[in-house]
């Protein structure tokens, strides 16, 4: 199997080169970077490409491409990441026309604005959101959809797991003197995505037969205040989530859009977050399992 993977310096995008790699995959990876660590590639080829510049002007020859390229800064500079999430996707189907197409999207594609229950796949995309990240994220899609030749667009949400650039970091940058303020009450369900869970849904993906939408996320959904208290453990961090009503937050976020605590954080902490991962699981033959939190390494 000869796959192209975007986005490869990532995080999803590292894990997606790595599983390939051991597979035994023939992988070209690609990245933003002038050069890349071997070993977060599993000794991938690779080469540097900035998607949203331009096509490729001699793209290998390949049977699938895993697009995991993306601007993930909700709250950053909203014209790069339209360049990225949605001319960058254009310069990928217009490089590869007649591969195979594994889009990795995101359960941000879901209404913002009220809870998602066990959302199934036709419940998004929707017409408003709080952020670029999500609109330019949909408007992709749209265009995967419609372009790609039987493509797979895969939703995965709170995406976890060792080496994440995302996630992580974000909850890290908001302790506070052993608290990590968070809007809501922490009871509320989520879905989470092992990032090695995803990595194996985008190979099965790339090699079978089924194209459309689906969700992906572990086996059960998880309280939020549980996945907090997880994630914060498995980094080391001697801290714990301090609650605040989304009442006394939500008039401060609409005044100050772009901080810490924005309308986006409030409706991905205070309202259930959960997907329906009924179709990839007959479709594509994913196996879920349970969400958990690998203590920190560490180093001797």
């Amino acid at each position: 199997m000869r796959l192209a993977v975007t986005g490869a310096t990532g995080f999803v995008g590292g894990a997606v080169c790595r599983a390939a790699t051991a597979a035994g995959w023939e992988v070209t990876a690609f990245g933003r970077r002038a050069a890349a660590d071997g070993r977060h590639l599993g000794g991938a080829a690779y080469r540097p490409w900035d998607i949203g510049a331009a096509k490729l002007a001699d793209p290998p020859d390949v049977d699938a491409v895993v697009h995991c390229a993306a601007s993930a800064t909700g709250t950053g500079v909203a014209d790069e990441v339209w360049r990225t999430n949605l001319l960058g996707t254009h310069h990928v189907l217009a490089s590869f026309p007649d591969c195979r197409i594994v889009h990795v999207s995101s359960a941000g594609v879901y209404d913002p604005f009220r809870p998602t229950v066990r959302a199934k796949e036709h419940e998004g995309p929707v017409s408003r959101y709080l952020d670029a990240y999500a609109a330019a994220k949909a408007a992709a899609e749209r265009l995967v959809l419609a372009v790609g030749d039987r493509p797979v667009v895969l939703r995965p949400h709170a995406v976890y797991g060792p080496g994440d650039t995302t996630l992580l970091p974000r909850l890290l940058e908001n302790v506070r003197a052993g608290r990590l303020p968070v809007p809501g009450t922490g009871r509320v369900l989520v879905s989470m995505t092992a990032v090695d869970a995803l990595a194996r849904a985008c190979l099965l993906a790339a090699t079978g037969t089924a194209a459309g939408v689906f969700n992906i996320a572990d086996s059960e959904p998880v309280p939020i205040g549980w996945a907090l208290r997880g994630l914060l453990a498995s980094a080391g961090v001697p801290a714990r989530p301090l609650y605040v009503p989304a009442a006394l937050v939500t008039p401060v976020a609409r005044v100050f859009p772009r901080g810490r605590v924005n309308r986006y954080v409030i409706s991905q902490f205070a309202m259930e977050r959960t997907l329906d991962i009924t179709a990839a699981i007959d479709r594509l033959g994913y196996e879920p399992e349970p969400t958990t939190f690998p203590p920190r390494r560490l180093k001797v």
